[in-house]
């Protein structure tokens, strides 16, 4: 990993750190904690207000996305959802509710503050059906073909490496699954430095990609049936985009974390157990089973 990459995931951990912080220590209005969300265009205004009355304040209040994925994921009950760079749990929370209690909502983010935070929301919101994960959305600690549906919400465009991420994201998908994501996507005609003008990387504006550019990328990675819907602008020639896109049925993969001997894709020493029914039974769990044990 380059220097300069480093220095920008850094960057943008900082920013979600101090977002989370702010939400758990900070000041608080009349209602709840106050949101960090940036203006109209991003943050919690961006949910019906049913839906953000039915979550803890605390996670509405750290919403900070370009639009609200699990309404256009068209999430159905008993399907595993993974939301990438899911901060303080708002998106997970939603999509537990639609999937139901015979389905999971996986969130994934590489920040601790916001993992606290998020797992403090699912414990107030009483979800049975949740799963925070510590990783980065470039190497995803899952295995490969699980998972129904990934969303996510104005959190791509952050990564440095935006190849990984698609190919990841495809590896984790089972075959027939799909993507629903909200994202910053710039028109064809601006230049990286033009994009990079009209905001900085953390805002999600510099490290956007084109409509061009998303489509030749999840192409590549291997996705079908690629939609790239705007829905705002966010600044001059930046637009909120929907992202949709399948995953070919057909096209199922080896998981390379399980060729590795690791536990169920998840990067530790230990190994899953044979009679475990569930793929993604996590680490500590596996670790409690008789099956299961470090290999040192």
């Amino acid at each position: 990993m380059s220097e300069q990459t480093t220095d920008l995931r850094e960057t943008v951990r900082r920013r979600y750190a101090a977002a989370a912080v702010k939400v758990t220590e900070g000041g608080t209005g009349c209602c709840g904690p106050d949101p960090v969300e940036v203006d109209e265009n991003f943050g919690s205004t961006l949910y019906a207000a049913d839906e953000r009355g039915a979550l803890p304040a605390e996670a509405v209040a750290a919403s900070l996305g370009c639009g609200n994925p699990t309404a256009v994921a068209d999430l159905r009950a008993g399907e595993r959802v993974l939301d990438l760079g899911s901060g303080g749990g708002i998106d997970v929370l939603l999509s537990a509710r639609r999937v139901g209690p015979t389905g999971k909502a996986y969130g994934l983010d590489m920040t601790d503050e916001m993992l606290a935070l998020a797992l403090a929301n699912a414990a107030k919101a009483g979800a049975a059906n949740v799963e925070f994960l510590k990783g980065t959305i470039e190497a995803i600690p899952l295995p490969a073909n699980t998972i129904d549906v990934v969303i996510s919400n104005c959190v791509i465009n952050l990564s440095t490496d935006k190849p990984a991420v698609f190919a990841e994201t495809f590896r984790v998908l089972k075959p027939g699954g799909r993507i629903g994501v909200s994202d910053v996507v710039a028109d064809d005609t601006l230049t990286p430095d033009q994009r990079a003008e009209r905001g900085d990387y953390v805002g999600c504006i510099a490290g956007a990609l084109s409509f061009a550019e998303y489509r030749v990328g999840l192409e590549a990675a291997g996705f079908t049936d690629v939609e790239i819907t705007p829905t705002h602008q966010v600044a001059d020639g930046m637009h909120s985009a929907i992202v949709r896109a399948l995953k070919p049925t057909g096209s199922a993969q080896t998981s390379s974390s399980a060729a590795a001997g690791e536990c169920c894709g998840v990067n530790a020493c230990c190994t899953p157990n044979e009679q475990a029914t569930d793929p993604l039974t996590t680490v500590a769990e596996a670790k409690a089973s008789s099956g299961c044990g470090c290999q040192g």
